[in-house]
């Protein structure tokens, strides 16, 4: 896996995250964030497949699988950037 197969992945997700902040700016639920960044980076890895021409996978299933984990993986790095910023007084509280 070379320099472009990342980028184009890490594209995916970052897009998704930016998706995910549009929709946190609406009245939307943020229960269906995961889902909508799932599903939009499903879509985005199958438009990948047809456009970028080194992008990771071959075919439609495993186009869509990479860009549904890209998408999930713009969720678990909001929760991580949450987590890490978490002020300290919160954090002892929990214990």
């Amino acid at each position: 896996m070379d320099f472009a197969n990342v980028a184009s992945v890490a594209a995916i997700t970052v897009i998704c995250y930016l998706i995910a902040i549009g929709v946190k700016a609406t009245k939307l639920d943020n229960k269906y964030i995961p889902v909508i960044c799932g599903v939009m980076g499903g879509i985005l890895g199958i438009v990948g497949m047809f456009v970028i021409p080194q992008y990771p996978a071959g075919d439609v299933l495993n186009a869509a699988a990479v860009g549904i984990v890209s998408g999930l993986a713009a969720t678990g790095a909001n929760q991580v950037y949450k987590q890490l910023t978490k002020p300290a007084e919160k954090k002892e509280e929990e214990v």
